[in-house]
């Protein structure tokens, strides 16, 4: 179903280049094995705004980056969390004072009103220390050797087999950007990752040019390659991304809606909305292409980690039966609402383990009734 309702065109939260978008809503497609609709929206650029050159974050990166390489370099391992707890708590005041309320509405909204939110935040600061940790520990700590256990190989390879490649549809644990790419690098997978110019930790020229590159430089250790999205020439990625599948590739895509042009969003939880990629959806509806959700989780930090991969996300027969109608090549929107909701089921599933090491949460409320920003985190896990 085609509508006409458009969202307020809005600038992207607190990005330094000011980017401004029209959202506008696509469609809403029933699927009758759930009851429920997936939302399409599709995300225009009225205006790309300017490049800053530096940031009073770039500042802090700066110093949190030297602080770890040093605390990598000389401490042993048992050191690290605790210095990663002590250092999450400097700002916390400033983040409870502009970052809890919307992420306490966020997680109470799908996990409930009994959880903790404060615990939960808490404990999500000192895990993102602990993420530009796992960065320096990959850069100069050469004895770091975490057990990392992947689990759902046996599927993967089983959808291999068959010759059509395999999409691995990521969420954004704090774990996932460097040890999900390591833990598919060691069983012997040679996986693409999708990726946008901006991947790291700063969108400013200063932050481009000095602090996202070593994160690259790490993740590409454990890729055969990095196909970089740029948003006025997406016909050429999707190109690249079909021309890899082609030949059997396992692409890994991120659950980030900021740099692709749509989007969807669906009901997670007991009363929360979540903003899911359309993307990986669209490239599994066209053709023979594996689905897999992961997620990658840190069960003893810097000592033990998990990698899970879902079973192979199989639509119902009927959605199946009903995408044989659908011509060569189209975008079967109902086919990739299916995708959507299986994907959102594993979501759900990730979240209920490990809340507090998700970076990025929606909303408390749909998109075109929100009035306030993302739960906590903008940083790309791609």
């Amino acid at each position: 179903m085609r509508l006409s309702r458009f969202t307020k065109s809005r600038k992207v939260p607190r990005k330094p280049s000011a980017a401004s978008f029209r959202t506008e809503i696509i469609a809403d497609v029933f699927v009758p094995e759930y009851a429920e609709d997936v939302r399409f929206f599709s995300r225009r650029q009225l205006n790309a705004g300017k490049l800053r050159r530096f940031s009073a974050r770039d500042l802090r990166e700066s110093l949190a980056a030297l602080f770890y390489l040093a605390v990598a370099a000389v401490l042993p391992v048992r050191w690290w969390s605790p210095i990663c707890d002590w250092a999450s708590r400097f700002r916390l005041k400033r983040h409870m004072r502009k970052d809890f309320p919307g992420y306490a509405a966020a997680t109470r909204a799908v996990l409930g009103s009994d959880i903790d939110a404060r615990k939960l935040f808490e404990a999500l600061l000192a895990a993102r220390h602990r993420r530009r940790m796992q960065l320096a520990a990959h850069l100069v700590a050469r004895r770091w050797t975490p057990a990392i256990r992947l689990e759902g190989l046996e599927d993967l390879q089983a959808a291999l087999q068959r010759g059509h490649g395999a999409i691995l549809w990521c969420d954004q644990f704090t774990a996932q950007t460097m040890i999900g790419k390591r833990a598919m690098h060691e069983a012997g997978i040679e996986a693409h990752q999708v990726s946008v110019n901006t991947h790291g930790v700063s969108e400013t020229a200063f932050g481009q040019r000095f602090l996202n590159p070593p994160m690259v430089r790490v993740e590409n250790r454990f890729l055969k390659s990095r196909i970089v999205f740029d948003r006025d020439d997406a016909y050429q990625v999707t190109i690249r991304i079909q021309k890899m599948l082609r030949q059997n590739g396992v692409v890994m895509m991120t659950n980030t809606i900021h740099a692709g042009s749509t989007f969807t969003e669906t009901a997670l939880g007991e009363s929360g909305w979540t903003h899911l990629a359309s993307a990986p959806a669209n490239f599994a509806a066209r053709g023979k292409t594996a689905l897999f959700a992961m997620s990658t989780f840190e069960v003893v930090p810097f000592r033990e980690y998990r990698a899970v991969l879902s079973p192979e996300l199989v639509p119902a027969a009927p959605a199946l039966q009903a995408a044989d109608t659908i011509r060569d090549g189209a975008k079967n929107m109902a086919l990739q609402a299916h995708y959507i909701l299986l994907k959102r089921d594993r979501l759900l599933q990730a979240l209920k383990e490990c809340p507090e090491q998700m970076m990025s949460w929606s909303r408390h409320e749909r998109l075109t009734e929100a009035q306030d920003g993302i739960g906590i985190s903008a940083e790309e896990g791609s």
